[in-house]
């Protein structure tokens, strides 16, 4: 008889197209994980995957399989979110993902909050980019992100939380090319510092500022906030920083911290989850308590 544990290996390996890669996500050996594949194969009399030199791929039939598991799975995990809901808000499981521009500054005051709040809720947090995160939305490995909005997908729903304004930070003793107005394309004249390719954060200061990815923008970029204001604090260029960074990011650091005139530059902050989810008055209520420290 088939099992929800096959199904689950099976699922991972055809996501990730690698046994080891499976077995990792899946938190057991590859030599466990490879056996219950083989005897789901053994159960439907047929084979499933192709073994390839770097790494393994669905059969046709897999691939259709693969899809039918995937449905199983979510059917299962909205059975137990459903129990969750019964049993009251934020309880069990919550499978959590944020992005790196807004982690750091909204976990801190938030996760105590929810232990002395919700001291029920099994909290599990994955940071990293906005594409991953949303992937691992939409295939049932997370159940809500914090990132920035919009995002523009039938099978998400979203809420806005709050709007996180952007601060031009230079080093100390630095006297701008152009003269600081509320037109932040004054940063065409000078050497701007962003986050590396595949932040968010980064295309939306492009966008913000107008600028062109010219000779002025750091090519390379930097995987954190902190290590750009070091990049500002030596010399080495001009960077915009998110509000509720400059609490951690500007103390105790030689830079000096620029408002623009209104309208402001700004991003918007909230949460995202899936529309199929029964979970909804949890991802509220976790909302108004990450509103309350902002």
């Amino acid at each position: 008889m088939i099992s929800l544990k096959q199904l689950r290996y099976f699922d991972a390996v055809v996501r990730l197209g690698h046994f080891g890669k499976a077995a990792d996500a899946c938190s057991v050996t590859q030599p466990a994980l490879s056996m219950q594949i083989q005897s789901l194969e053994a159960d439907l009399g047929t084979s499933l995957l192709e073994r390839t030199p770097t790494g393994v791929l669905p059969t046709p039939l897999g691939r259709e399989i693969a899809e039918q598991a995937r449905a199983v799975l979510d059917q299962v995990k909205n059975i137990s979110d459903h129990a969750k809901k019964v049993q009251g808000t934020l309880t069990g499981s919550l499978y959590f993902g944020v992005i790196p521009s807004i982690a750091p500054y909204v976990l801190p005051p938030l996760l105590p909050l929810l232990r002395q709040l919700r001291p029920n809720l099994d909290l599990h947090i994955r940071e990293t980019q906005t594409a991953q995160l949303l992937e691992e939305l939409l295939d049932g490995t997370l159940d809500l992100l914090l990132m920035a909005l919009p995002v523009n997908h039938k099978d998400l729903e979203s809420l806005q939380l709050f709007e996180d304004r952007f601060v031009l930070a230079m080093p100390k003793d630095h006297k701008p090319s152009g003269k600081i107005q509320s037109d932040p394309s004054l940063l065409d004249k000078e050497d701007l510092l962003l986050l590396e390719e595949g932040h968010c954060m980064r295309d939306q200061a492009i966008e913000l500022c107008r600028l062109q990815r010219s000779t002025t923008l750091n090519s390379f970029g930097a995987a954190s906030l902190t290590t750009i204001i070091q990049m500002v604090t030596n010399g080495m260029g001009l960077t915009l920083l998110p509000e509720m960074s400059l609490e951690v990011e500007t103390k105790n650091k030689e830079i000096k911290l620029l408002r623009f005139d209104d309208p402001q530059p700004s991003r918007s902050i909230g949460l995202v989850w899936r529309k199929t989810s029964p979970r909804r008055e949890d991802f509220l209520e976790l909302g108004e308590l990450i509103r309350r420290d902002q």
